[in-house]
């Protein structure tokens, strides 16, 4: 199971949220590239990257600090927030993001998830931010009556490399992931799902590898906080 450190960028600063509330952001950092370049000191093999404003604004906003990072590590990046388009989708390719993930597009506009996916095998991911079971688009400010495994399922033929599955309610709170919901998600579709939302201790990574259906983990605020020590986790995630 591979660890993806998280790196939230709001107004080219690193940040937490809680719960998705853009006005409860936490600043973390001043240096996105410094903080890319300490999680890939400790040996991670995946970063994971938020351009949040663009998410609210339905277009890339953090650009000069996703570029910084890209240009301070090797590690492979992958990028969700504000990615609603093909030229959007191609433009952060072309500048070195592994990875795009495609949330509200994947409601709205499931046509443009097949198409990029086609055009660009491995390289594209589908981002299911869900309350109560539900998916909420625009920077989660907007429900919908979809349930999350309906919607993962439309993507099964697509030949997309992921599904971020995000628990809303827990994100950026420190109280666990949710495990059971995940795993069933990920039993449900072939495709890989990675675990967003809540993992805040070893005890909780190694609670999601145990269900042999979750094929990542995102992590946060424990990182930053220290609640989670990187190097350790990836030694007991790899091992």
């Amino acid at each position: 199971m591979i660890l993806y450190p998280a790196i939230d960028l709001k107004e080219g600063r690193c940040v937490r949220l809680l719960r998705g509330d853009m006005a409860s952001a936490t600043v973390f950092g001043e240096d996105p590239a410094a903080q890319a370049r300490s999680f890939a000191a400790a040996g991670c093999r995946w970063l994971h990257l938020v351009d949040l404003d663009g998410a609210f604004a339905g277009r890339p906003e953090n650009v000069a600090a996703v570029e910084a990072i890209l240009a301070a590590v090797q590690v492979p990046c992958q990028l969700g927030g504000g990615i609603r388009d093909m030229g959007t989708v191609e433009r952060w390719l072309e500048k070195g993001v592994a990875r795009v993930i495609l949330g509200t597009a994947a409601v709205e506009n499931p046509d443009l998830v097949r198409a990029a996916a086609r055009a660009f095998p491995g390289r594209v991911a589908v981002g299911l931010d869900a309350r109560a079971g539900l998916v909420a688009t625009r920077g989660w400010a907007e429900a919908t009556e979809l349930q999350a495994t309906d919607l993962a399922r439309r993507f099964e033929d697509a030949g997309i490399a992921a599904i971020i599955y995000t628990d809303i309610d827990r994100d950026g709170a420190m109280g666990g992931p949710n495990v059971d919901a995940t795993a069933a998600l990920g039993r449900a579709v072939s495709v890989p799902v990675i675990a967003s939302g809540g993992v805040a201790s070893l005890q909780d990574l190694r609670a999601l590898k145990a269900t042999g259906a979750i094929a990542g983990a995102i992590s946060g605020r424990a990182l930053y906080d220290g609640a989670l020590d990187l190097a350790e986790a990836l030694s007991a995630l790899e091992g």
